[in-house]
């Protein structure tokens, strides 16, 4: 027999309430193991806005992106920031910022972020473009064009992260490499399997090896070994200069907050890649068409493809690239699972379209988990269906999409939204077209025969992009032309 906690009474205009039968989890459990699936049941159900006990919070899911805008607005009443720092400091380390104890430290963090945006956004895009060359040239374009094996996610893994790092951090004081670095990988990629039960708040002592796990990735960002880095960002130089402003931040404490940054600059950014990756792959035309784009706008610039010539693509350049911008969107859309979380800072009534409105309670989370959106067949003609176009229209970007008649305000949420949308998506998107480019312009590649095709684990619901349930295998060799 099924019995339901009532943790607490409903009160007028409050959504419909699903508790769960265990006191406190509620429906963690079934939200973790297909929260798409969980909230498509629940939504057939009870309508489009109704209240989950998850871990303990109630979280009121808004399920049709038209009301999206109605939460987006309330920037006063709903707030990410007190939820973010209520988590972030548990998962990566470092002492609360908003406690009190560092004034004006957040809105200092805040602001470093125009650096990753703007004008600002060239020299990152040029500096990123030469260390990925140089880890392009260090390790794959050496020896003669015969065939080699490598797996898709480790291609995309071993590549994007030390050229990220490389472009943010700066690289050591006596070498063009970092030491150590296969190591401090590997070690995130533990770190990164923890990360959901972290930011689910579990401590992190009852997690077996992962606080030494952590301990070394953060230590790798000690002060003394930093000072060392030459061709250090700006925005990571200006971050640096703000944790200095305060005697009580120890070198341990300014170092977690680096190692935060290396976890928002590829946690997300190197599945999404290898999914970019695998769909053009695994769809031959829409590689071709790709390709030639790619070559269209280096012919245009006068400039021919070697293996043995380093590319250059500026940012107008790699702005020009339409559809591969679409394909990347297009892989976004399926394979992003982010929740866009606020959290009430008092009792109010959270007005929606016309005369409706729900109640809302301090303390509580208003979420919208835009997959629901990016998989809506009212939305998206066939959404689980590949279509590396589906961004493009007319030769321009397509941004019209609609639903029961009305036009979208927000129809595509891989990074978020409001003043709360990703501060560095640009450069995020700016690295895979990167990254695309130089695998197609350099390299043949095939999918090995016999596999299975690629599916999401569900089990990062929540968090950013989804990773695959398992890797796949590729051949590739140094094109002749």
């Amino acid at each position: 027999m099924h019995i339901s906690y009532v943790l607490y009474y409903r009160r007028d205009g409050e959504p419909p309430l699903i508790n769960g039968w265990i006191p406190f989890l509620g429906k963690a459990l079934e939200f973790g193991k297909n929260a798409h699936r969980f909230l498509a049941a629940h939504k057939e159900k009870h309508g489009d806005v109704f209240t989950v006990l998850i871990a303990g919070k109630y979280m009121t899911f808004i399920m049709n992106p038209l009301l999206y805008p109605y939460v987006i607005k309330h920037k006063k009443q709903l707030d990410f920031h007190e939820f973010s720092d209520q988590v972030a400091p548990l998962t990566f380390g470092y002492p609360p910022v908003g406690s009190g104890k560092f004034p004006g430290m957040s809105e200092h963090i805040q602001r470093s972020f125009h650096l990753l945006q703007g004008d600002n956004l060239n020299n990152l895009t040029a500096s990123l473009m030469g260390n990925l060359m140089f880890v392009f040239r260090q390790d794959y374009l050496t020896g003669e064009s015969e065939w080699r094996t490598e797996s898709v996610y480790q291609l995309c893994n071993s590549i994007m992260f030390e050229a990220t790092f490389l472009t943010l951090f700066g690289k050591p004081a006596h070498s063009s490499r970092h030491s150590g670095m296969v190591t401090l990988r590997e070690d995130f990629v533990k770190f990164d399997t923890m990360f959901p039960l972290l930011i689910a708040r579990i401590p992190i002592s009852l997690l077996g090896g992962t606080k030494a796990t952590r301990d070394k990735l953060i230590n790798y960002f000690h002060p003394q070994r930093m000072s060392g880095w030459s061709n250090t960002s700006g925005f990571i130089k200006e971050r640096a200069a703000v944790l200095e402003q305060y005697d009580s931040l120890g070198d341990v404490d300014k170092a977690a907050h680096h190692f935060a940054i290396l976890w928002a600059s590829v946690g997300n950014t190197v599945p999404a890649t290898f999914w970019a990756m695998y769909y053009l792959l695994t769809h031959p035309e829409a590689l071709a068409v790709v390709r030639e784009e790619i070559h269209g706008v280096l012919q245009v610039s006068g400039i021919e493809t070697h293996h043995n010539r380093d590319l250059t693509f500026t940012r107008e350049e790699l702005d020009s690239l339409l559809n591969l911008e679409s394909s990347i969107n297009e892989s976004l859309r399926l394979s992003s699972a982010s929740m866009n979380i606020r959290m009430a800072q008092e009792d109010f009534s959270l007005r929606l379209e016309g005369e409706r409105s729900i109640g809302v309670r301090k303390g509580d989370l208003i979420s919208l988990y835009p997959q629901s959106m990016h998989m809506d067949p009212g939305i998206y003609e066939n959404p689980e269906i590949y279509k590396f176009d589906r961004y493009i229209e007319n030769g321009k970007e397509k941004t019209d999409f609609y639903k029961d008649g009305q036009k979208l305000k927000y129809y595509r949420m891989s990074f978020g939204s409001g003043s709360t949308k990703c501060p560095g998506r640009h450069f995020a998107v700016n690295e895979i077209k990167q990254f695309l480019s130089l695998l197609l312009l350099y390299f043949d590649m095939e999918v090995l025969e016999g596999q299975k095709p690629c599916t999401l684990d569900p089990s990062r619901a929540g968090l950013g992009i989804l990773l695959p349930t398992s890797d796949v295998q590729i051949r590739y060799r140094l094109r002749r032309s």
